[in-house]
C-alpha cells in the first residue's frame, strides 16, 4: 500500500546540537529549518529534528538505519571511530556501524545498494510496541510483510517502503530500543484506504493537511499517509 517513507521524526533537546550532528559530523544537507524543527536530507526522505513544544511529538530513543553505499563503509569508520564508540555488526552480506546523537537515539549506518555519495536514504525503522501480534496484524494488513521473528518472538521485522521492525521491550544491538511515539509519514496511492483497512483499530484519528490521512497506531506512533 506504502510507496515511500516521506519523513522519520525525532525529538531533539536542541535544534543547534542536533544541527551539529547530522549537518557536521554525519555530512546532511539541511532541507528547511524553523524555530521547532530542523529537516535534513536522508536520499528521498526527510529525517526531522524537533523540539518537544507540540503535537506530533518527534520518537524518543528510537532506533533507525541510514543507508550508506557499500564502499564507503571503511571510510565511515575512519571518520567516526576517533570521536564515537562504534559498534560494528556483520549481517554477512552487508556490515553496520552503530553510533548515538545527541539525544539518544541509535544511529545506524548500514551498506545497502545506493549511489551515495554519503547517506542516501533511511532502510530500517524501529517501533517499540506493547503487543507484539497486535502490531504485526496492524502493518500487515497495511501492506507490510513479515520476513523474519527473532528468539522467543520478542521482535519482527516486516518488509515494506523500508524494513520496519516491531520490538517488544529489550535490548538490541549497540544497547538499541525501539522508539516511542515515533512521527513517520507515507506515501501511497490512496491514503484514504488507511481508514477502510484499520480505522476501527488506530488509537485516534487527527486532522490532516490537504489530502493526508493522520492516525496513532495501537501503541501511540504517528502514522501520516498522503499522496
Amino acid at each position: 500500500m506504502f510507496t515511500r517513507l516521506s519523513w522519520l521524526a525525532l525529538e531533539v533537546k536542541h535544534l543547534e546540537r542536533a544541527r551539529e550532528f547530522y549537518a557536521e559530523t554525519l555530512g546532511m544537507d539541511v532541507r528547511s529549518r524553523c524555530d521547532r524543527e530542523i529537516v535534513f536530507a536522508a536520499g528521498e526522505t526527510d529525517l526531522v529534528c524537533r523540539r518537544p513544544d507540540g503535537y506530533p511529538r518527534g520518537g524518543l530513543h528510537t532506533h533507525y538505519a541510514f543507508s550508506i553505499p557499500y564502499d564507503e563503509y571503511e571510510d565511515w569508520w575512519d571518520r567516526l571511530g576517533g570521536t564515537y564508540d562504534l559498534t560494528e555488526y556483520d549481517f554477512g552480506s552487508a556490515k553496520s556501524l552503530y553510533l548515538y546523537d545527541p539525544d539518544g537515539n541509535c544511529v545506524e549506518l548500514g551498506q545497502q545498494r545506493v549511489d551515495g555519495p554519503g547517506i542516501d536514504g533511511v532502510f530500517e525503522v524501529v517501533l517499540e510496541v506493547e503487543d507484539l501480534d497486535r502490531s504485526e496484524e496492524f502493518y500487515a494488513d497495511l501492506g507490510f510483510e513479515t520476513v523474519d521473528v527473532g528468539d522467543e518472538r520478542r521482535r519482527v521485522r516486516m518488509n515494506g517502503p523500508m524494513a520496519l521492525e516491531l520490538w517488544e521491550p529489550h535490548l538490541g544491538v549497540a544497547d538499541a530500543r525501539g522508539g516511542v511515539h515515533v512521527d513517520l509519514g507515507f506515501e501511497a496511492d490512496q491514503p484514504t484506504r488507511v481508514l477502510e483497512i484499520v480505522g476501527d483499530r488506530v488509537r485516534s484519528i487527527d486532522a490532516g493537511a490537504d489530502d493526508a490521512v493522520v492516525v496513532r497506531d495501537p501503541d501511540g506512533h504517528v502514522v501520516t499517509v498522503r499522496s
